[in-house]
């Protein structure tokens, strides 16, 4: 399929690219407004100078189905363990669970540097239990370090020990950025806190969205959150892209029929 343009209108040559992919899987086009809302939000990333640390990502609305749905903003598409279509909603996003449904994001936990990663979802419903993501269930104790967002607000970015979250949980931005050693940034509810915990080598694991894995010596602990959106890769400012998602799924509710 080839991208039908907006007359007028130059479309950023990566929203293009990703909305003609998009369009391909859901085998019809978008609409013009949730075109725009997309290239919008890579625009803006740019401006920001976020996007060049968006490594891996979905955008998990706006998409006609599902399998739209899964074609990556960025990096590797992600491989569906057990999500069907009904779970799928394109203002909302994709429902978990808290069983057996998860994306495997095919980006190692270990591929962004050890004091330079980001991890984040945007939940529209914030469910009642689990792990919005993760790689690693818990530390071995051998200097590794793991990582994992979950819906009360819990964060852990290359360390063995995690924090509580900076302010209480709402449905929004739920991420962590790491740019030191010594600290990391924990945003939850439009809020930021810092996160004393010094890094260790990053695990040697996928990071899976809508879970943290299960591996060596815990469990993996799924949620049943509702996500319209993930981001994995280098550190970067976490309220500019709070906002710039913000205001895309914003923008998906009004232009979606």
């Amino acid at each position: 399929m080839t991208l039908v343009w907006t007359p007028g209108f130059n479309y950023d040559t990566n929203a293009s690219a990703y909305i003609d992919a998009v369009e391909v899987a859901d085998g019809q086009a978008l609409e013009t407004a949730t075109r725009l809302a997309i290239n919008d939000f890579v625009i803006g990333c740019k401006n920001d100078g976020i996007w060049p640390a968006i490594k891996a990502s979905c955008i998990l609305a706006g998409a006609r189905t599902l399998a739209g749905a899964l074609v990556p903003l960025a990096g590797t598409a992600p491989t569906n363990f057990n999500f069907v279509s009904g779970d799928y909603n394109r203002e909302t996003g994709l429902v978990g669970d808290g069983s057996t449904k998860y994306l495997n994001s095919n980006r190692n936990n270990n591929a962004d540097p050890q004091d330079s990663n980001h991890n984040a979802v945007y939940a529209t419903n914030i469910g009642t239990t689990g792990a919005f993501m993760g790689a690693n269930a818990s530390n071995t104790g051998g200097g590794t370090g793991t990582n994992f967002v979950s819906r009360s607000g819990f964060t852990r970015n290359r360390n063995p020990t995690g924090a509580a979250s900076p302010a209480a949980i709402a449905p929004g931005l739920f991420a962590m950025s790491r740019n030191a050693s010594g600290s990391y940034i924990a945003r939850v509810a439009q809020t930021n806190g810092t996160i004393n915990d010094t890094s260790q080598v990053p695990f040697n694991s996928n990071v899976h969205v809508f879970q943290r894995p299960g591996n060596n010596t815990g469990l993996a602990i799924p949620t049943d959150a509702r996500l319209a959106f993930y981001s994995i890769g280098e550190s970067l400012d976490l309220a500019l892209l709070d906002a710039r998602v913000t205001s895309l799924i914003n923008a998906f509710a009004a232009a979606i029929p």
